[in-house]
């Protein structure tokens, strides 16, 4: 016999995507041009690089973990591409170009090698080390570009002029379609990841149970560390796009972007009533928060009040989330 699905158990399992749809139709009754298709493409663009950083957080979480340093590592992968293309002018062909991303995206593992360190081998707890890690790699990216902006043109710290252009394809990575694209293409990658590969479940299996993984044969250092190495790169190429939409490299470029991919991840675990962190989660998660400000902003709601209604939609997801476990 099917159990009676309740009011409460409905508004636990879709109480997300309710609230976005509420969100849109109240926004579009008060302000016509809001569902317009110029102002909808806007909101996606929006939420294109905080969905992607926040799908690296998501893999954090189905560890039971959680990656601060995602921020930093963004504003390293974005100091670092500039640096390439404007100070070492790879951005004169496509191939250096891309070499360059290539490049930008290993030498971003570092944060993920400096936070398996801390958390698989030495055993440090996820939030500390990764918060240890968020502040030395901010300051290697403040340190590595002589505590300014990348700039076309700039004087470089040795005393030389930069000669290095940001090239025509890579800013067109940063503008739609092309940032919708990558965004959605990623989200759906870690998707088929999380839910259809043998590494998905074993990671999901870490998450639920560490040691009950560990005796079911599972290498749960591994699990975890690849856990951290996907979320720098993903935190990286949300730098990338960060150089890609604003043609430089600005200091602490990545750190706005953290907190509204906590709050996405987070917020995504409750959607379709999973119960577990999962990238299309994520994305209707950041698209929420799309949505919101650029309502609130349509509606000459004060920029210093956005936050206050950011955090109470989080702390309502997360009701929603832990009524659901109790």
């Amino acid at each position: 016999m099917r159990s009676k699905i309740t009011i409460g158990d409905f508004i636990t399992k879709w109480g997300i995507l309710l609230t976005i749809a509420i969100m849109v139709l109240v926004f579009s009754i008060t302000m016509p041009t809001f569902m317009t298709v110029s102002n909808m493409t806007a909101v996606l663009r929006s939420v294109c690089i905080v969905t992607i950083v926040a799908t690296g957080m998501t893999f954090a979480l189905t560890v039971n973990g959680i990656d601060l340093s995602v921020g930093s590592a963004a504003t390293l992968a974005n100091t670092v591409c500039m640096t390439f293309l404007i100070w070492f002018s790879f951005g004169r062909t496509i191939p250096l170009t891309l070499l360059a991303i290539l490049l930008t995206v290993i030498i971003v593992q570092s944060v993920a090698f400096i936070n398996s360190i801390l958390i698989v081998k030495l055993k440090i707890p996820d939030m500390l080390a990764t918060l240890a890690s968020m502040f030395m790699f901010e300051g290697v990216a403040m340190t590595y570009a002589g505590g300014g902006a990348i700039n076309q043109n700039m004087v470089r710290p040795n005393g030389l002029t930069a000669a290095g252009r940001v090239p025509d394809f890579l800013r067109g990575m940063g503008k739609e379609p092309w940032i919708i694209i990558i965004m959605l293409s990623l989200v759906f990658i870690a998707f088929l990841f999380l839910t259809y590969s043998k590494h998905g479940r074993y990671m999901y299996a870490v998450g639920a149970n560490s040691e009950a993984a560990r005796l079911s044969g599972i290498n749960v250092q591994k699990y975890r560390t690849l856990a951290y190495i996907l979320s720098a790169a993903l935190a990286a190429m949300g730098g990338i796009l960060i150089g890609a939409r604003v043609g430089n490299a600005q200091i602490n470029s990545g750190s706005p972007y953290l907190m509204g991919a906590v709050a996405a991840a987070h917020i995504g675990i409750s959607v379709a009533g999973v119960g577990r962190p999962h990238a299309f989660g994520t994305l209707a998660g950041a698209f929420l928060i799309g949505v919101l400000e650029n309502g609130l902003i349509m509606a000459s709601v004060p920029y210093y009040t956005v936050n206050i209604f950011k955090g109470l939609v989080l702390a309502i997801a997360l009701a929603l989330n832990y009524i659901r476990k109790k």
